[in-house]
């Protein structure tokens, strides 16, 4: 696919309007601006993680990076799906906005990304591992590697085999197989070792990148495949965890109607087998994220460089039934980010900030000097990096077109809204797939973990209305197309619309 002579013109446009004027640092000093280094996660939930806390999992490479970092508390993702998460945080705007709500989605090749924004500020940039354009473009990054040229790399050099006895994982076939296979109940090492697994191959890459002599800053993005299902952990890990040293939570009250049959026939026992098998790869992800951060120590560029973390989304290990994100459940939503900057951040942990992962742009451009374009939504996080505040905003919205669903989450409430008229095609049906529209209010401050719903009693008429009508407000001034959003003063309707997938069409 290649850009037409149109589509070039406005992406060109839409560019430069971001790196050119009389405010750009570059014109007003010759100040030197900060390299930049993302870690990208996949399902990496930030409860499973000893830097926010857990004492069980052995993460000592974020664990010490956290120490020197801004660590936030309260951060999401603004869509728990991965395309539609990802494409959010490198563009800056919010997932509807920019056209991509589902996983086959394609980034439209017209929308700048952070890639694009540096690129055109001088940056060498570069993005290895999970991107999810779902493209061959490369979207602003000058050297792009991903699964492609590792599996030409494999091909070339065979796997080491396997030692005898050993069992390991058979092919992932998700949905194919039942549920307690494809979520490595028996907690299996994958099988490889170390050495011949994608993320060695990307670490190397890293590494090999953060070594070049450069004259230009950069922006590299590391973005590795663990944990997400089936939790794949190298050969070297194996029986870091077992399944008996966990117990897999319990269901809510309410929680029977809203439980996907692919986890219904799962065994409590095999729930404990899927947690060990998380648990261990996400020890070995942490691994691998030592590795790229003692390069970046080593290449002496660590004194002068944003280093970010983050995880496109976070994930259930057996809360409410599920396993897996696709809901608005805070284990889904919520994601690790840690922030070191050179000379202004203050480290330990920011507990008060309500902050998406999409607010990542405007905070790297606005570190970098770079002038923020107008069609990025996110905010800035640099006042906090700064010390100049703890407060971000005072509520966030977070959407799931493949349920037709739409959240807003304060630091007390969470309010869900789903228009229940869809046939969901992501797996995760209900025995009642299409159950007419639904409310949901949880009251975070007492009932954590959202087993009550206060939707339907009559005391909280008033803030469901005004959350209703605050989802219905966003969602119609963040349209990609306003124009389609029905001219009513019905928030029902307007939502109804909206929530639908509505992205754009490859071509």
């Amino acid at each position: 696919m290649s850009f037409s002579w149109s589509r070039r013109k406005v992406l060109k446009t839409a560019v430069a309007a971001a790196v050119s004027g009389p405010t750009l640092a570059r014109a007003e000093a010759p100040r030197k601006r900060p390299n930049i280094l993302w870690i990208v996660a996949d399902d990496h939930a930030p409860y499973i993680c000893g830097a926010y806390g857990n004492r069980k999992v052995s993460t000592p490479n974020l664990d010490r990076f956290s120490r020197q970092a801004m660590r936030f508390e309260q951060a999401y993702c603004c869509s728990p799906v991965c395309t539609a998460s990802r494409q959010c945080f490198i563009t800056g705007r919010y997932p509807r906005s920019v056209g991509v709500t589902q996983l086959s989605s394609v980034l439209p090749e017209s929308e700048p990304t952070l890639g694009h924004y540096l690129s055109e500020a001088g940056y060498d940039t570069a993005a290895f591992g999970k991107m999810h354009f779902n493209s061959p473009l490369k979207h602003g990054f000058s050297q792009r590697l991903d699964l492609e040229e590792f599996n030409a790399l494999r091909r070339r050099s065979p796997r080491r085999p396997m030692p005898a006895g050993v069992k390991v994982q058979p092919p992932w076939r998700p949905f194919k197989d039942p549920a307690s296979i494809w979520l490595n109940s028996d907690c299996l090492p994958f099988g490889f070792y170390e050495a011949d697994t994608s993320a060695n191959f990307l670490a190397d890459q890293a590494q090999q990148f953060l070594r070049q002599p450069r004259e230009n800053p950069f922006f590299l993005v590391v973005s590795f495949y663990e944990p997400h299902s089936p939790y794949n952990f190298p050969i070297e890990f194996r029986d870091r965890h077992k399944p008996q040293d966990f117990v897999a939570p319990r269901p809510g009250p309410q929680d029977a109607g809203q439980i996907p049959l692919v986890f219904k026939d799962i065994t409590d026992e095999q729930k404990a087998g899927s947690i060990a098998a998380y648990y261990t790869s996400a020890e070995f992800l942490d691994h691998s994220i030592g590795r790229v951060l003692d390069a970046l120590e080593r290449s002496g560029h660590a004194e002068d460089t944003i280093v970010v973390y983050l995880a496109d989304h976070g994930y259930l290990l057996g809360q409410h039934g599920r396993f897996e994100k696709h809901c608005g459940f805070d284990p889904a939503i919520r994601v690790p980010l840690i922030v070191r900057a050179p000379g202004i951040t203050h480290p330990g942990s920011n507990p008060r900030a309500l902050v998406q992962s999409f607010d990542l742009v405007p905070t790297m451009l606005d570190l970098s000097g770079v002038q923020m374009p107008s069609r990025v939504q996110g905010k800035s996080l640099a006042p906090i990096l700064h010390g100049q505040t703890d407060h971000h905003r005072n509520q966030l919205f977070i959407e799931y077109s493949e349920n037709a669903e739409g959240y807003v989450r304060t630091d007390r409430w969470k309010f869900i809204y789903c228009a229940g008229n869809r046939a969901r095609q992501d797996g995760y049906a209900t025995a009642n797939p299409t159950p007419g529209r639904t409310l949901r209010l949880y009251d975070l401050q007492n009932d954590p973990d959202e087993f009550i719903n206060l939707a339907v009693h009559p005391a909280h008429a008033d803030r469901v209305a005004q959350f209703t009508a605050a989802l219905a407000q966003h969602m119609r001034s963040t349209a990609r197309q306003p124009e389609l959003v029905p001219k009513t003063d019905d928030h029902f309707a307007i939502l109804d619309f909206c929530v639908q997938p509505n992205d754009v069409k490859p071509g």
